[in-house]
C-alpha cells in the first residue's frame, strides 16, 4: 500500500526550538509559510512538548487543523489531545524537595529501593506469564503477603492490573482492579502505600502528556474500591516515562524512576522529601517548568536521614563490613599461625609469638564487634553478615545510600479455580443445563418451546438441552424453552434434534425486544429488519491511533470511522457493516495491516431499504 502524505499551509511563519532533554535550546528550525507534512507535524510537535513548550505545540496542532481534511483532522486532534493535557497540567505544580538521584540500569533499578529484601520477583512467573517488556521486568511479592497487585498482560497484550488476596487456602482469582484503572493501553508498577489506602501505578493510557505517567487512586472505604485515580501531575510525571513511585514506610520520602534526562536503557531514581499537603501553583514558563522537573538535588546534608530513609539492612552495613573485614583477618592469622607451627625453617618458626599476639588482639576486636551486634538485637551468622556485607552500596559521597536488595526466589502460588462463563450456544449435552439469565437479549429472537408445568423443571426433565430458559405464561405455569436463534432459518434447523430427543410437541416462538410476537410476524420482521455489526478499534498507546492506521482503515473500509470514549477509554467505531462476514472480513485486513486490538460488536437493528 501507498503511504499518502499529508499537507497542511501554514499562513505564517514558524519558529521551533529543537533542543536535548533538559538542555537550553541550541538549534533553531525556522519553517517559513510552506508545505509542512504529517510527519515533520508530528515531530517537531513532540520536540516541543519534550522541552515543556505544551502551549506552543497545541497551537501549531491548531494552526495545522485549519486547513486539513476531516481525516487528517481527526488525526490531528488525537496527536494534539497529550499537548493539551501537559498544557492544562502546567496550572497545577508541586514543588518537592530532591534530595537524591541517581542513574540505575532498567535491569534492577528497583532492586535499589528501600523495600523488603528479597520481594521483587522475576518476569516471567506464575502471575506474569509473558517477558520481554521494556520497563516491567519485576513485580513486588514479599513473602507473607496476605494480597499482591501486579501488572500482566491480557490477551490482547495490554498490560492491565490485577489483584488477588489470600483466603483459607487458596489465592483469589487475579481480577481486574476496576474500570477506571483499566485502559486500552499499559498500566505497570502498581504499589501499595504503607497503610495500604492509596495505590501508586504508571499508565500510558490515561489521561495524561506522553509516555508514562504517574497516577495515585485511593481506597473508598464506602465504595469498598479503589477511587478515580488522578494525574500526580509536574514534577512527579513528565513527557517522558515515569514509574514505580512509593513513599517509604517511614514516611520520611517519596521515590520514582524516570527516564527524562537519560537513556532508555537505564532510569534515574529520584528521592524527595515526603510532602503531604503539597501546594499547587502554575508554572507556565518552559524554562521554569523543565528546571522544576530537573529535580536537581539539595546539597543540604540536613535534609538527608539516609539511615531512615534506606532498605532494614543497610543501617548494620558498615558494622557488616567491618566485621567481615575483620573475620577475614582472623582467619588469615590462624593459617599463617598453623602454617609456621608446622614449619621446619627456623626463620619461619620465629614469626610465631608475634602471629599469637596478633591473632589475639584481633580476636578481641571481633568480640567487640559481636557484642555490638548483640546489643543491636542482631544475631550474628557470618554467612548472612558476608553476604549482607557484599551487598552493592551507592551513593554515599552524595549523603543518601542507595543499598542494593537480592532478587526473590521463584515462586509458586495455589489459585482458586475461576468459574467457567455460561455458553448459551445451543447444544444437546449428557446433562441438560438452565440458563443462568433468562433475560432475553435485544432484538429479534427466536426459541424452540419444549413444554410447559407448574411446578419447577428438574434437569433429568429437559432431557440434555442447554441453554434452557424460564419465564411465566399468563395462567401462571412455567414455560421452558431453549435456544437463542437469530434467524428463522437458524431454528429451523435445529427444532428436529429437539424433538428426537423426546419433545415431540415442540415448537418455534418468537420474540421481539424481550416480548411474545408471532412467528409469522417475526419472519416478516426478518424481512425488513436485520442486525447491523460495527468493528471497535482500541489504539496502541490509549489515545491515538497512528497515521498508518488511520490510512490503513482508509484504504480498506469506506465505512464512517468516529472517535469515543468511555469510562476514560478511548477507542475508534468503524461501521455499520450489513453482516458479521462483512466486519470480519475487515477486520481480518486490518490485521494484516498490524492492527490487533479490534472487536466486533453488534450495532442495532436496521430496516432493510428495498
Amino acid at each position: 500500500m501507498t503511504r499518502t502524505k499529508f499537507y497542511i499551509t501554514l499562513t505564517a511563519a514558524l519558529c521551533v526550538s529543537l533542543s536535548a532533554p533538559g538542555k537550553e535550546a541550541v538549534d533553531t528550525l525556522s519553517v517559513p509559510s510552506t508545505q509542512f507534512s504529517m510527519e515533520k507535524l508530528i515531530h517537531v510537535t513532540d520536540s516541543l512538548t519534550k522541552n515543556y513548550r505544551f502551549s506552543e505545540a497545541a497551537g501549531l496542532f491548531e494552526t495545522a487543523k485549519a486547513g486539513a481534511d476531516s481525516l487528517s483532522a481527526i488525526l490531528i486532534d488525537e496527536a494534539m489531545i497529550q499537548a493539551q493535557n501537559g498544557d492544562n497540567m502546567t496550572g497545577f505544580c508541586s514543588n518537592p524537595v530532591a534530595v537524591a538521584r541517581e542513574r540505575f540500569s532498567l535491569n534492577d533499578f528497583f532492586l535499589f529501593y528501600p523495600l523488603k529484601d528479597h520481594s521483587w520477583r522475576n518476569v516471567p512467573n506464575q502471575l506474569d506469564s509473558l517477558g520481554g517488556d521494556p520497563f516491567a521486568r519485576a513485580i513486588y511479592f514479599p513473602d507473607g503477603s496476605e494480597e499482591v497487585y501486579w501488572s500482566a498482560k491480557d490477551q490482547d497484550g495490554i498490560r492491565n492490573i490485577y489483584h488477588s488476596h489470600h483466603r483459607d487456602t487458596l489465592w483469589t482469582v487475579p481480577e481486574l482492579i476496576n474500570e477506571q484503572m483499566t485502559t486500552s493501553s499499559d498500566e505497570i508498577y502498581p504499589m501499595l502505600s504503607p497503610d495500604g489506602k492509596q495505590l501508586f501505578f504508571a499508565s500510558k493510557g490515561l489521561y495524561g502528556m506522553g509516555g508514562y505517567d504517574l497516577y495515585v487512586s485511593n481506597w473508598d472505604d464506602n465504595l469498598n474500591d479503589w477511587g478515580v485515580p488522578v494525574n500526580m501531575g509536574f514534577p512527579y510525571s513528565s513527557p517522558y516515562d515515569d514509574f514505580l513511585f512509593i513513599n517509604t514506610a517511614d514516611g520520611k520520602y517519596s521515590m520514582f524512576a524516570s527516564n527524562r534526562n537519560c537513556s532508555r536503557d537505564s532510569v534515574d531514581v529520584y528521592v524527595l522529601e515526603f510532602d503531604s499537603t503539597p501546594i499547587r501553583k502554575a508554572v507556565r514558563d518552559p524554562r521554569e517548568l523543565r528546571k522544576l522537573c530537573a529535580l536537581d538535588p539539595v546539597n543540604d546534608p540536613a535534609r538527608i536521614d539516609s539511615k531512615s530513609a534506606v532498605s532494614e539492612s543497610v543501617q548494620v552495613n558498615a558494622d557488616m563490613r567491618r566485621y567481615s573485614t575483620k573475620m577475614q583477618e582472623v582467619r588469615s592469622l590462624r593459617d599463617a599461625l598453623y602454617k609456621y607451627s608446622t614449619s621446619a625453617d627456623e626463620t619461619e618458626r620465629s614469626f610465631i609469638p608475634k602471629l599469637r599476639d596478633s591473632l589475639d588482639v584481633a580476636s578481641k576486636e571481633l568480640q567487640k564487634i559481636e557484642l555490638e551486634f548483640l546489643k543491636k538485637g542482631v544475631s550474628v551468622d557470618p554467612e548472612k553478615l558476608q553476604q549482607e556485607a557484599d551487598k552493592e552500596v551507592i551513593g554515599t559521597s552524595g549523603g543518601y545510600t542507595f543499598t542494593k536488595n537480592s532478587m526473590g526466589k521463584s515462586f509458586r502460588i495455589d489459585l482458586e479455580q475461576p468459574k467457567k462463563s455460561f455458553d448459551y450456544t445451543f447444544q444437546v449435552l449428557p446433562e441438560g443445563r438452565f440458563a443462568e439469565d433468562n433475560t432475553l437479549p435485544e432484538g429479534l429472537v427466536y426459541q424452540i418451546q419444549i413444554f410447559s408445568m407448574s411446578s419447577k423443571a428438574t434437569v433429568k426433565q429437559i432431557k440434555g438441552l442447554s441453554p434452557v430458559f424460564e419465564r411465566f405464561g399468563t395462567n401462571g405455569r412455567r414455560i421452558y424453552s431453549v435456544g437463542l436463534f437469530r434467524s428463522y432459518k437458524d431454528v429451523l434447523s435445529n427444532l428436529n434434534k429437539v424433538k428426537r430427543v423426546g419433545f415431540r410437541s415442540a415448537i418455534i416462538v418468537a420474540f421481539l425486544n424481550g416480548k411474545t410476537i408471532t412467528v409469522t410476524k417475526a419472519r416478516s420482521l426478518e424481512k425488513s429488519v436485520h442486525e447491523m455489526f460495527q468493528i471497535r478499534i482500541y489504539p496502541t498507546d490509549g489515545n491515538a491511533l497512528t497515521e498508518t492506521n488511520l490510512m490503513a482503515v482508509k484504504a480498506i473500509s469506506s465505512a464512517d470511522l468516529a472517535r469515543t470514549t468511555e469510562g476514560g477509554i478511548v477507542s475508534y467505531l468503524l461501521g455499520p457493516f450489513d453482516s458479521r462476514s462483512e466486519a470480519e472480513t475487515i477486520i481480518s485486513a486490518l490485521k494484516t495491516a498490524g492492527m490487533d486490538n479490534i472487536r466486533i460488536e453488534s450495532a442495532g437493528l436496521s430496516e432493510v431499504k428495498e
